[in-house]
């Protein structure tokens, strides 16, 4: 046997990489990229679907409450109660107040908060829940009572902030 495997020529040693291997990889590396970028636009369309989504939830929920306002309008009680509040009006037989300020100007009502930068001295003072416990506590032991703060003579009205 050695014989005959000595006498025939070695067979030629094929390369690993041959033509229909190259032509396999790239069909793959073509289909590949058409897959990425079919894959980039599938991702891009999801995500453009979950903000208009989105979107849709948020005018919804507008809508809702623009209409829950509108049923509000057409109650009487409502509509009253909102022309006593923004113009100052009043029943027949009521009186009608209204606050000035320091320079004789009256004060509007200005729902919006104010910047609170730097505590005044009036900030720093307990609320008043806290002075009555407190009271309730030094009631049997005058020695503290030298400690607490000195009530206020003045109630200061607030500044009108300017736009």
């Amino acid at each position: 046997m050695r014989a005959q495997a000595a006498g025939r020529p070695a067979a030629p040693r094929r390369p690993r990489f041959t033509g229909r291997a190259a032509i396999l990889v790239l069909v793959l590396a073509v289909l590949m990229v058409s897959y990425a970028s079919s894959m980039r636009a599938y991702l891009e369309q999801r995500h453009h679907l979950d903000t208009l989504a989105d979107s849709i939830a948020t005018s919804e929920a507008n809508i809702a409450e623009l209409e829950r306002e509108k049923a509000r309008w057409e109650d009487p009680a409502y509509v009253r109660s909102q022309a006593r509040e923004r113009f100052g009006w009043v029943l027949p037989g009521e009186i009608g107040y209204q606050v000035i300020d320091e320079d004789g100007k009256p004060l509007g009502h200005d729902d919006s908060l104010t910047d609170a930068a730097a505590p005044s001295e009036e900030d720093e003072r307990p609320e008043w829940w806290q002075a009555a416990w407190e009271s309730m506590e030094v009631a049997g032991n005058p020695e503290e009572l030298a400690q607490q703060p000195e009530p206020a003579d003045r109630i200061r009205v607030p500044k009108r902030q300017t736009r």
